[in-house]
């Protein structure tokens, strides 16, 4: 249940803070009495006598390398990427090879049957970034998904089964990607992922765990199938050998014909005769007519730091730029981690940006998003005008801003840099976990439940609470909105960070208090990523946070002011990334609560 507000305090100083220092509130200040530890950003200081701060959910430490650094979701993933690093590929041979072998071994996340965002960073400092969302199929309607009265139709349609899915773009990516940037041959970095298909690979215990709780499902949504089940009719059990013939087939298609062994030939054939088989829209038009988008980055600056991030159909760039912006202007640094006044300004902030989201994000092919005026920071100064350090705002009176001119959980990271300083972020995704718990007869794979991510109806929210309006309405062919925050930092116009993860509507606050946490308050790019989270997505108007994010008092002083406080029984992020060391080495960080793995040499 939500811890609320019980009591309130008699006297708050009242601070208006419009951009200004919050000069004479009342702020949380470090203690004379704390640990210290240092880091290769600056020191990291928590009470070492507070019982209630828990700062890390593990205490591992990163993996450090100066020729390379892989960080993904799975080992056997990771130790291709390693090994193409090793083999003389650059960090764009790397990361493809490291897609399909999601592919293979991560199906609850990695793809083929899905889409993604990559940011790229070459050893020069050029950025270039594609987009290679899902689409709405050809026949697709704005209410396909509603009845006759206009309200949503039983059965979760946009969520699970065949008319969920929307056309895939991870195939389409990353020929685009390996075309432009890569350095070894296609079927070089196509090869780990076949021999991991057809030879199998041993399952950990999170994913024989993963493919027993969708066990209903797979009969469910695959009547006459046995994809994703153990020959011998048992559950699945850690150390139990997966081999998928199927996907091994479709995989060396995809590496002899290229773009065409996925959206032409036999994989397109049996993509639409499955999709025609559970009453799904794509059609083999639609995947002979889908492309992948090279589109410009957003390059914006926070303080001595650049930030290269995916612009809108992705709303993670912007909405990160904006968190770093509104936060720039006080002192979170001085008043700690995690502290009440440091807690307070980052709601505050995440309640402004996904207002923004919902009123103003979509397919910049199909409506005009204002993503420099978003940016602007006189803008943000008029968002701002309302916060108040003595209560929480209501985010009733939260909306997307007026802007001139303007018309009206399941995903995977992984993060990659050469020897040469070349760097890749990419996110990708099937949206739910397993997507549409389809598998594509005869191909062996997931489809995506994408078609979710569309706004189905103007103020109805999606699987992960998110509200969305017109502007990402379902139209044929366009794509929908995502929160994928893939993303690289520069300091003082070097490399600096690789960083991203899955979670959904959490993508954007889980990158922003990591970055912050490395920047501000001195962390290893490890204890970062380790670090405890909290979450605001302005609807439903509460704070989630993980057991040990907050201490007592400040969970007691943001109770005081107004803010509904709800203790998370899972977890926020799945962080996989990279930083540059002052010594010039790179630091591989893994989320320690799954299969997550950085590998380096």
């Amino acid at each position: 249940m939500p811890i609320r507000s019980v009591v309130r305090p008699t006297y708050l100083v009242l601070c208006s803070a419009i951009f200004l220092l919050p000069v004479g509130c009342k702020t949380s200040q470090p203690t004379t009495s704390q640990s210290r530890v240092q880091t290769g950003q600056g020191v990291y200081q928590y009470k070492e006598e507070d019982p209630t701060l828990k700062p890390f959910y593990s205490d591992r430490q990163g993996v450090t390398g100066r020729n390379g650094m892989v960080a993904s979701a799975h080992p056997e993933a990771s130790q291709v990427g390693l090994n193409i690093l090793k083999a003389g590929g650059n960090a764009v041979d790397a990361a493809v090879a490291m897609q399909f072998a999601l592919a293979v071994v991560y199906p609850g996340a990695g793809n083929i049957g899905g889409g993604g965002f990559m940011v790229y960073r070459d050893k020069s400092g050029k950025a270039s970034t594609l987009d290679y969302r899902e689409k709405a199929p050809g026949k697709a309607t704005p209410n396909m998904y509603l009845d006759s009265a206009g309200n949503v139709r039983a059965g979760g349609l946009s969520m699970s089964g065949h008319l969920a899915s929307g056309v895939p773009g991870s195939v389409a990516g990353m020929v685009q990607a390996h075309q432009k940037f890569g350095k070894l041959t296609w079927p070089q970095v196509l090869q780990p992922a076949v021999d991991l298909a057809e030879k199998g690979f041993a399952l950990t215990e999170r994913d024989a765990t993963g493919l027993n709780r969708i066990k209903d499902d797979l009969l469910k949504y695959n009547p006459g199938k046995t994809y994703f089940m153990h020959p011998e009719g048992r559950a699945w059990a850690k150390g139990d050998l997966l081999v998928q013939t199927d996907l091994g087939s479709t995989l060396r298609r995809i590496q002899t014909q290229g773009r065409d062994g996925f959206y032409g030939g036999e994989t397109a054939r049996l993509v639409a005769a499955e999709m025609q088989r559970g009453g799904g829209l794509i059609s083999e038009a639609d995947l002979a007519n889908y492309q992948a988008i090279w589109r410009e980055p957003i390059r914006e600056g926070y303080k001595n730091f650049n930030v290269i991030t995916m612009p809108p159909t992705s709303s993670g760039g912007i909405a990160l730029v904006q968190l770093l912006r509104y936060i720039e202007p006080f002192p979170i640094r001085r008043w700690g981690w995690n502290r009440d006044s440091t807690a307070q300004v980052m709601i505050e902030a995440e309640r402004r940006v996904y207002a923004d989201r919902a009123k103003f994000l979509g397919d910049p092919d199909f409506v005009k998003v204002p993503s420099a005026q978003l940016m602007d920071r006189t803008y943000l100064q008029n968002q701002w005008a309302t916060f108040n350090f003595s209560k929480a705002t209501d985010s009733k009176t939260i909306h997307g801003g007026s802007l001139p001119g303007y018309e009206s959980l399941e995903t995977t990271h992984f993060s990659v840099v050469d020897r040469d300083g070349n760097a890749v972020s990419i996110t990708t995704t099937l949206n739910g976990g397993y997507g549409s718990r389809v598998v594509v007869g005869g191909a062996g794979f997931f489809m995506n439940n994408e078609m979710d991510d569309f706004s189905i109806k103007p103020g109805t929210p999606n699987m992960y609470g998110l509200i969305g309006n017109q502007a990402n309405a379902i139209a044929p062919n366009k794509r929908m909105l995502s929160s994928m925050t893939p993303t690289i930092l520069e300091r003082d116009g070097k490399l600096f960070m690789v960083v991203g993860t899955p979670g959904g509507s959490t993508i954007m606050t889980s990158v922003f208090q990591t970055v912050v946490n490395v920047i501000e308050h001195g962390m290893t790019m490890q204890q970062s990523v380790n670090a405890l989270k909290f979450h605001h997505q302005w609807l439903p108007d509460k704070t989630i946070f993980e057991n040990g994010a907050f201490t007592e008092a400040t969970k007691q002083a943001l109770i005081g002011r107004g803010y509904v406080l709800e203790q998370l029984t899972n977890t926020l992020g799945r962080m996989d990334c990279v930083l540059v060391r002052p010594d010039g080495s790179y630091e591989g960080a893994s989320d320690p609560r799954a299969d997550n793995t950085a590998m380096g040499f």
